[in-house]
């Protein structure tokens, strides 16, 4: 192995494992390995098959051959609806955060959002022991009975009593998991809805067991968790639809495929969430062998661009038709208590973002924090806009409009990307998987632009504007060498970030083996 390729064996991401000495019969709660072992057996080699078609998709896209609408056929052109539950009416705010951090969970769940979603998958760490207590949290947030020690406050504070509903997100259908039953390799999708609905009572609960499903890429895949969902009810003795869910439109290709979904699922789902910056990501990584498509420095692109705005206005056209509630993005630049111009700032976009969703007729929208939530409510008609349609829209746009005359493309901003992605692997490698980074909260969504982003402009050898006004190349020595003084600027003055040299180090190194490796799935 050379020099070069030897400091890029290394992969950002491995197998959810656990740890030594675990026992699936001793470890895991009795009686589970006889839920789980059937619908491993069916459901893994399925999500198998399923990964290899995202391939397949993948490539020939690379080589021309992009997504495009697909006119529905003749099931979907009938005039099914969905029944959206009085418990689900009003989803206008939806807070997310990671499920392994107790205090933000039950924060989130006091805020006074319509919903709340734990998050298993892009802002928890793929590793055993956040996993295990993502879960724990997790289910005794849906029991009410979750708490944390406020040290400030010298109390223990819990749950408040509130109609707001609790979503789940499990990771995402690409994802594998490992150490269950032996060798074999089983999808991490599957364990985590089934550990968590194992030990669900539906007397504890106040609405059913509701599901956010994330990273999908085809209206096919809608029938392989249909089918789970339905498998797992049966073993729990519970009626057929009883499990409920939501689903992110995260990949270019589902954004062409949306109704299609809905229907293959029309019996347990009750809206659509345009997750941008993963799908962001998504059109990048489909579009990354055309220089037409290497898009500008991500925070310089303006949130009604029209590969955003084009898809923002079709899902609630396919929503509303349908009975089912759309749901708008994350903004990612955060509120701030220590810096009020800051504060003032992210307030301000917030307002501007969450507006222009709810003028494309979305019913409600992501926040983080609970200082958003107010706001965020106040932009979007109580309770949903479910019975507002465009007049004559059109059902078949341009999903994929060159983004002429957007944004800039500096030097500065790939150096910011840099700078960005070993900050938050760092992150990653101290137990963090979402890190409040220059205002921004950056997760695995984010990271996943920036790699893409480096990725594309040195593939295509773009000239960005450099710090003098000159006009520079991406090369890979330009590139190496951005995270070589980037690196050195951190180990000079980590701030706040967690971790050590040693993990910055590392960090760094991970995070350009991604770029040259072209690790680029949402894993």
């Amino acid at each position: 192995m050379s020099a070069i390729s030897a400091n890029f064996a290394g992969v950002g991401f491995h197998l959810n494992q656990p740890p030594s000495g675990f026992s699936s019969e001793r470890d895991l709660s009795p009686g589970f390995l006889e839920l789980l072992a059937p619908l491993h057996r069916h459901f893994s080699p399925w999500q198998e098959s399923l990964i290899a078609e995202r391939k397949r998709a993948l490539e020939a896209s690379l080589e021309g051959d992009k997504p495009t609408h697909h006119h529905p056929g003749a099931a979907v052109r009938n005039g099914w609806k969905i029944e959206l539950p009085e418990w689900c009416q009003d989803q206008r705010n939806q807070m997310t955060g990671p499920a392994d951090d107790a205090e933000l969970v039950v924060k989130m769940l006091n805020s006074g959002a319509p919903g709340v979603m734990l998050d298993l998958e892009d802002s928890t760490v793929n590793e055993w022991e956040h996993q295990r207590l993502g879960v724990e949290n997790i289910l005794e947030a849906l029991r009410g009975t979750l708490t944390y020690f406020d040290k400030k406050r010298d109390k223990l504070v819990g749950i408040k009593p509130s109609p707001t509903v609790i979503w789940v997100r499990p990771r995402g259908l690409h994802i594998r998991q490992s150490g269950i039953f032996g060798d074999e390799l089983m999808s991490a999708s599957l364990f985590d809805v089934a550990r968590i609905a194992f030990r669900v009572d539906p007397a504890e609960l106040k609405h059913p067991l509701a599901i956010y499903i994330p990273k999908s890429e085809s209206a096919e895949e809608a029938l392989w968790w249909r089918d789970l969902f339905q498998a797992i009810a049966e073993a729990q003795s519970w009626r057929r639809d009883y499990i409920k869910c939501m689903a992110l439109v995260e990949s270019h290709p589902l954004a062409f495929r949306m109704e299609e979904f809905l229907y293959n699922l029309s019996d347990h789902i009750l809206g659509l969430n345009l997750g941008r910056w993963d799908y962001m990501a998504s059109l990048i990584h489909f579009n990354l062998n055309d220089p037409d498509w290497v898009l500008p420095d991500r925070n310089t692109i303006p949130y009604n661009v029209p590969f955003f705005q084009n898809l923002r206005e079709l899902m609630p056209e396919v929503c509303h038709k349908r009975g089912a509630l759309a749901i708008g993005g994350m903004t990612a630049l955060y509120p701030s208590r220590e810096d009020p111009e800051l504060n003032a700032r992210a307030l301000e976009v917030l307002a501007k973002d969450k507006k222009n969703e709810a003028d494309c007729l979305m019913d409600g929208a992501w926040t983080g924090h609970p200082d958003q939530n107010q706001i965020a409510l106040d932009q979007f008609p109580y309770p949903n806009q479910l019975h507002a349609r465009r007049p004559h829209d059109e059902r078949y746009p341009d999903l994929r409009p060159v983004p002429t005359n957007v944004g800039q493309r500096t030097l500065a901003g790939t150096r910011a990307a840099a700078r960005t992605v070993i900050r938050y692997r760092n992150g990653v490698l101290n137990g963090k998987g979402a890190s409040l980074l220059d205002g921004y909260m950056e997760d695995l969504a984010t990271d996943r632009i920036y790699r893409l982003m480096i990725a594309q402009r040195m593939r295509h050898n773009v000239n960005v504007l450099g710090d003098s006004g000159e006009m520079i190349a991406h090369t890979p020595e330009l590139i190496t060498r951005m995270f070589d003084e980037e690196l050195e600027r951190l180990l000079a003055n980590p701030g706040k970030d967690l971790g050590s040299p040693e993990t910055f180090r590392e960090a760094r190194r991970i995070s350009e083996a991604m770029i040259r490796n072209e690790e680029f799935d949402p894993v």
